[in-house]
Order: C-alpha cells, then sequence, then structure tokens
C-alpha cells in the first residue's frame, strides 16, 4: 500500500503540471481525492491491516492526502489567476481606436437649411445678424411701427399679452424699432427669431413661427435697391430659374408697400392646383420704411431713409420641401423625419 500511496502521489503531481483548465483539474481531483479515487480506495482498505500497520498507513495516506490538496488548491489558485487576467484583457477597450458602431447620423431641420440659406445669401449682401428679446414692449412691437392704438392686431385675440405693456413679439419686426433707436446709421440687418400670435393650428398656421426680417438704413434709397435684394435672395434660396413680382399692398409700417410673389415652385409658373392655377405663390411682404417710424425712433426721416422685408421661414421651408402641413416641421414625426 506504501508503494501504491507513493505511486499515486507521483502520478497526481506530474499530471498536475500539464492541467490547463479547471474541466481538467476536476476530472483529476475526482480521480484521486473523490468517493471513488484512487486514495480513496487505499484507506477504505486499512480495515483490513493489523492495529500497528493501520496507523502507520494512515500517518502516510494523510501525509500524501494533504500534500495532495495544496498542490490541487495552488494549481486552482493559477488557473484562476489566469482566467480572471484573460477577462481583464478581453473587456479592456481602448478608447483611442476609432470607433466601430454605425450609429445614423441626424440631419438638419428644413427651417435650418432655409435659415441658412436666407440668411447666408443676405450676409453676401453685406447685412449683419441682429437679435431682439421675444419678450417685447408694446411699445416697439406697435407703436413705435406707427401701428394706431385701435389696429386689429392689437387685440387679445390676436396677441400674446403679458401685461398691459408687455407681450410676446408677433412679428420680428419689433427689432427694427430697437435698431433704429440704439444703432447708428447707415447699417443694414438680417433680423431672425421666433414670433407668436393667437392662431389655431393648422395646415398653414402654428401659434409659434420663424421669421426673417431684413432692415437696412441708408441715405438715398429707393425702391429698385428693395426690389433687387429681394430678387437675390430668392434665387439663392429657390434657384436662378424662380422669377419675382411685387404687387401694391399695405403696412403700416412701410410706404409704399409691396407683396413679394414667386413662379410657383411645384408647376415652375405654369399653374397647378398650388398656386391656384396662377403660376404665381406669396412669400412675404417688404416696402420702404415709413417715415413716421424713423421718426419715431428718433431719426430724422428727411435725412435716412429705410426698407424693410419679412419673411416667414416655415412657408419657404414648405414651399422649397413641397411640405403640405407647417405642424409637420414641429411635431417631431419619426416618419416624416426620415424623408428628409
Amino acid at each position: 500500500m506504501l508503494e501504491e500511496l507513493a505511486k499515486i502521489r507521483e502520478e497526481a503531481l506530474k499530471r498536475l503540471e500539464s492541467i490547463e483548465s479547471e474541466a481538467e483539474l476536476t476530472e483529476l481531483n475526482v480521480n484521486i481525492l473523490g468517493r471513488n479515487g484512487a486514495l480513496t480506495g487505499i484507506l477504505r482498505g486499512m480495515s483490513k491491516l493489523s492495529p500497528d500497520e493501520r496507523a502507520a498507513m494512515g500517518k502516510e495516506a494523510n501525509e500524501v492526502k494533504q500534500s495532495l490538496t495544496a498542490a490541487f488548491d495552488e494549481v486552482k489558485a493559477r488557473l484562476e489567476a489566469k482566467a480572471e487576467e484573460e477577462r481583464i484583457k478581453a473587456e479592456t477597450i481602448d478608447v483611442t481606436l476609432p470607433g466601430v458602431i454605425d450609429v445614423p447620423a441626424g440631419k438638419l431641420s428644413p427651417l435650418t437649411l432655409v435659415y441658412r440659406q436666407i440668411r447666408d445669401a443676405l450676409i453676401g449682401l453685406g447685412f449683419t445678424t441682429y437679435e431682439g428679446p421675444e419678450i417685447e414692449l408694446d411699445d416697439n412691437n406697435f407703436t413705435k411701427l406707427n401701428l394706431p392704438l385701435n389696429h386689429p392686431s392689437r387685440d387679445m385675440q390676436d396677441t400674446f399679452y403679458v401685461d398691459d405693456k408687455v407681450l410676446l413679439r408677433t412679428h420680428t419686426s419689433a427689432c427694427e424699432a430697437r435698431a433704429l433707436m440704439t444703432l447708428e446709421p447707415p447699417f443694414r440687418l438680417v433680423i431672425p427669431g421666433r414670433c407668436f400670435r393667437v392662431d389655431e393650428p393648422d395646415a398653414s398656421h402654428s401659434p409659434i413661427f420663424m421669421q426673417m426680417e431684413g432692415l437696412v438704413v441708408d441715405r438715398n434709397l429707393t425702391f429698385a435697391d428693395l426690389k433687387g435684394t429681394i430678387d437675390t435672395f430668392v434665387k439663392a434660396v429657390f434657384g436662378e430659374s424662380v422669377k419675382t413680382r411685387l404687387r401694391p399692398s399695405y403696412f403700416p409700417f412701410t410706404e409704399p408697400s409691396a407683396e413679394v410673389d414667386i413662379s410657383c415652385t411645384i408647376c415652375g409658373g405654369r399653374g397647378c392646383s398650388s398656386c391656384k392655377g396662377t403660376g404665381w405663390m406669396e412669400i412675404m411682404g417688404c416696402g420702404m420704411t415709413n417715415p413716421h417710424e424713423i421718426e419715431n425712433c428718433g431719426l430724422d426721416p428727411q435725412e435716412w431713409k429705410g426698407m424693410a422685408f419679412g419673411v416667414g421661414v416655415d412657408r419657404v421651408a414648405c414651399l422649397k420641401y413641397g411640405i403640405n402641413d407647417i405642424r409637420l416641421l414641429y411635431e417631431g414625426d419619426a416618419r416624416f423625419l426620415r424623408q428628409l
């Protein structure tokens, strides 16, 4: 039996040197120290020995069992450390490597695209961006712009009032008054921003909308300057083939005033349901700044002339991209956005 014990110990230690996995270690442990293992079989056979032989055999068997158990534990610790090292190595991320995840890129909103096209066209003509507050004084929004106290746009049904003297601006024209009172002419301004009116949302109306205002103040301005400026930025936004025309109109803050039409972007001016068969579509209003507005803001209308125009970015975006409902620009419907 002593020879068998020595043989079991020697073979077990030799096999432990080549163990590379916990599965192999478990299998060897069962074969040696398990219930039906080789060492366990020897311990069971000790009952046939004499008391003196049993004592000596038991002492030797326990020493072999303890040494093999320690060897098994040492190999198990080595395998666990190796597994932990491999796991850490597999989970390590090199943050300097380029990304490999295919994340779909977003796209600019039609409002942003049109805003930039109009802005860039006007900046190319020497305009400078000028912005004002969305919460505005009634005086700047109406009175300074030559709108009388009984004008319908001042009604509660049309304007969001904070109090009697403060409101949410109904047009970017309110910035005209601020510019005329604070800037030293001559100047050319493009004024973008959100505006607010009491409108029930539908396919062509929204209580919040985006406008861009153009204002030029200088000496010796003429209506021809206004027409040339409008024609330039219309072609920059819609293309060189689009034509413009001006129709007489009325606005309290301009005199003379005009509505600006462009040849239909759907049918090319031939006539269709979108332009009601006329071949033309209205996009904005314009005019020479009313002398009363210039005087209201502290400038001499005999010296300084002005010209102004205001365009709805929402409307231009709908015309340019064939969008038939203005609400689609604001609702964030994924089905609509995927088409852009």
